[in-house]
């Protein structure tokens, strides 16, 4: 683990901590709102075909919303995890150790700038759709 110093980690946790509340409530409200809204109250209102592709986009869009806000929960599960086994704040790719300021931002990286800006150059391109 990269050597951070207890009140770091305080700040690590506390920041884990309200992102984790604050992603729990938002798949709560996105939740609850989709179960007001249902697609089969949205199908049943549509009355030609650009209606029914707008609301098949909504849908389609509350559902990624949530998909991104849960898989965040499982990164921030997954940085409890590697704090607990010592191998948080080491990058995954170089092994090097993750600055306190990169983790105190995004607490949930796994690698350090330069690894993941050499990752991000690397698979730029994939997932995108081409035709």
């Amino acid at each position: 683990m990269a050597s951070f110093t207890q009140a770091q980690m305080a700040q690590i946790n506390q920041v884990l901590d309200q992102r984790y509340q604050s992603l729990l409530e938002e798949v709560r409200d996105e939740l609850g709102r989709a179960g007001d809204q249902t697609y089969m109250e949205l199908f049943g209102r549509v009355t030609d075909v650009g209606d029914q592709s707008v609301a098949d986009a909504l849908v389609d869009m509350n559902a990624a919303i949530v998909d991104r806000q849960i898989q965040e929960i499982r990164d921030i599960e997954e940085t409890r995890k590697r704090m607990k086994e010592a191998s948080f704040g080491v990058c995954s790719d170089c092994g090097g150790d993750i600055e306190f300021n990169r983790v105190l931002a995004y607490p949930t990286a796994k690698r350090c700038v330069r690894c993941q800006q050499q990752h991000e150059k690397t698979y730029a391109g994939e997932g995108r759709p081409t035709l």
